[in-house]
């Protein structure tokens, strides 16, 4: 799979406020935060964090937040526009987290570069993490589980395959893991994007 992120103009401009219309995600973003303090709070992960927004909006939402992502350059990003947050480099299939470190961990369209044969380590790793009563919250591109090669994005050229994946197949790699799926919404298209989106909570159980 050819991989290469669109430039830093994508951080600094473009998705700075992304979520400012976008009322659903947010009400999904604040069930997370309510569901993780009443579960005994913790630490909490964006991973695959990009320029921290999303790190950001959960950290004034009162969660204890940090960011991984697996670029340098984003991490760099994401440091610079939130210094008082906490950003490192990583990837999400191989955490540098102890087993059961988290109390809610949030992957926020970080896997639509994932071919979907290639989710369960993923999700494996994010039960790793999680103590139990732990919180997940994925969100990504509702679809067929095809692929879609992008040349050109954001203004610029680019090499990235796009996935969209079956929120029914999701959950059920969730439950495999040992996830119980709380809440599952497939919300429309918004006028910039071409496809709904979808949005799943999952628990790790306590017991």
């Amino acid at each position: 799979m050819g991989l290469r992120r669109p430039g830093l103009v994508v951080a600094r401009g473009l998705l700075a406020d992304e979520l400012a219309a976008k009322h659903l995600d947010r009400a999904m973003l604040g069930a997370f935060a309510a569901y993780v303090e009443a579960g005994g709070g913790g630490p909490v992960a964006d991973l695959g964090c990009g320029p921290g927004r999303v790190t950001a909006y959960l950290r004034d939402l009162g969660l204890d937040a940090s960011g991984t992502d697996l670029s340098p350059g984003m991490v760099a990003e994401a440091r610079r526009r939130y210094p008082d947050l906490r950003f490192e480099v990583g990837t999400m299939s191989a955490l540098d987290l102890p087993d059961g470190s988290l109390g809610g961990a949030v992957a926020w369209y970080s896997l639509v570069h994932t071919p979907p044969r290639e989710l369960g380590p993923y999700v494996a790793e994010f039960h790793r993490v999680l103590a139990p009563g732990g919180h997940l919250l994925l969100a990504f591109k509702a679809g067929d589980d095809e692929g879609v090669r992008l040349e050109h994005a954001y203004g610029h050229a680019v090499d990235l395959d796009v996935y969209r994946f079956d929120p029914d197949r999701v959950a059920g790699l969730l439950e495999q893991a040992g996830f119980e799926v709380r809440a599952r919404l497939v919300r429309a298209a918004d006028p910039e994007e071409r496809t709904p989106q979808a949005f799943l909570l999952a628990r790790r159980p306590a017991g």
